[in-house]
């Protein structure tokens, strides 16, 4: 079954994942595709497909529609962007995580946490998030 969703929806429009899986599809199961797909970015493309989703705890008008959803609860905190800052400045790319509906303490814990961990692990995260928070949409989708 192909998603309900179109690729710019499922993943945020200027990620090159999302450009990927556009130019090598359609997909049967897009989600399935993009775990796969992640392997194929260079270095690059990687930092960018991390850079192209929202900072947690972004202002909302710079935000996809999707995103402001799913971080809604959140708020903007000077925590989470001194956070965002220090995450940032070490890994050199943004913090993605699945926030599904978790509160803003247990979400600052965790970047305190990831913020011990190498960059390797640290992009592997992330680009394993990017996909969680795609299939978390389609499955919303339907």
């Amino acid at each position: 079954m192909g998603p309900e969703l179109p690729t710019e929806e499922l993943f945020e429009p200027s990620s090159p994942l999302a450009h990927l899986l556009e130019a090598t599809g359609p997909h049967p199961d897009p989600i399935a595709a993009a775990r796969g797909l992640v392997a194929r970015l260079g270095e690059d493309e990687k930092v960018a497909t991390l850079n192209a989703h929202p900072r947690i705890g972004e202002r909302q008008d710079r935000m996809s529609v999707r995103s402001q959803a799913e971080q809604r609860d959140l708020g903007v905190a000077s925590d989470l962007e001194q956070l965002n800052e220090e995450y940032e400045h070490k890994f050199g790319f943004r913090f993605v995580i699945f926030v599904n509906r978790r509160p803003r303490p247990e979400i600052a814990a965790e970047m305190r946490e990831r913020l011990r961990r190498s960059r390797d692990q640290e992009m592997e995260e992330g680009l394993r998030a990017v996909v969680d928070i795609a299939e978390d949409r389609l499955r919303r989708a339907r």
